[in-house]
């Protein structure tokens, strides 16, 4: 009961912990009462969270990174710095997924990693100090990373009537809002990141930082498939916490050959 009741405050604490990000400058979080045995809410049948076990954890730029094996899958999550070492049963909150996340300091790209503010490990609770420190500080705000593969990217053409992958990113001003076609394989495909699943797409166009397309999708797909992507495409679009994508096509259709 008390490790419940404390996944249960750290979850209600990565509320205002999110809402108060900022990359620059960090708005004071607002004060939160620490629960008592008399004052304490009751706990959910069915609280938030995932347990498991650490498989690999490393340091960086004042965060600690866990990899974490519940039994049934392994993911990513990290908060501000704390003790952890590779055995040790853990509790990781509900966070914020961060799709290809790239850590600079590590020079390493991550599937997704699950930002949180605190990990309960072995049965004791690392809560967070400075309740205003979010997201890692280190990339400031970011552009998509850029996918390296090792998919042929050969022989494909364009879709009729649609466009390549570098003309979205070379016409991204006059196409914006507009609806547009393009052909290419799939280079990178991760499931149910905030809702939806993320494609990367590329086509053999385009020069680095400007030929790979990121794709939200209900669709499914695998790597080295040849789709076709139809969709509006937004440009400029931030979604907060230092994801910004140049040009993205949201909730497109996939169609596969």
């Amino acid at each position: 009961m008390k490790q419940l009741l404390i996944i249960s405050c750290i979850a209600m604490l990565s509320l205002p912990l999110l809402a108060s990000c900022n990359e620059d400058k960090p708005a004071p979080a607002p004060e939160v009462a620490k629960p008592s045995a008399q004052t304490a809410p009751a706990v959910p049948a069915s609280a938030p969270g995932k347990t498991g076990k650490i498989l690999e954890t490393m340091d960086a730029a004042g965060y600690t990174y866990i990899q974490v094996d519940t039994g049934s899958e392994t993911f990513w999550a990290a908060a501000p710095q704390f003790a952890a070492k590779v055995g040790e049963d853990v509790v990781v909150p509900e966070g914020m997924p961060m799709p290809d996340y790239h850590s600079k300091t590590l020079d390493r790209t991550f599937d997704v990693v699950y930002f949180v503010p605190a990990v309960l490990v072995g049965g004791a609770g690392n809560m967070i100090a400075d309740q205003s420190a979010a997201l890692p500080q280190e990339n400031g705000s970011s552009k998509t990373v850029v996918e390296t593969t090792d998919v042929d990217l050969s022989g494909i053409t364009p879709a009729e009537g649609g466009q390549t992958v570098a003309d979205l990113f070379a016409k991204k001003a006059d196409l914006a809002g507009k609806p547009v076609t393009v052909r290419g394989k799939v280079v990178k495909f991760t499931p149910q990141i905030m809702g939806k699943n993320w494609i990367h797409l590329q086509d053999g166009t385009g020069a680095a930082g400007a030929n790979d397309l990121t794709v939200t999708t209900m669709a499914t797909a695998q790597k080295g498939d040849t789709v076709t992507i139809s969709g509006v495409l937004v440009v400029d679009k931030d979604f907060g916490y230092g994801y910004a994508y140049d040009v993205i096509i949201e909730d497109a259709a996939v169609a596969a050959e």
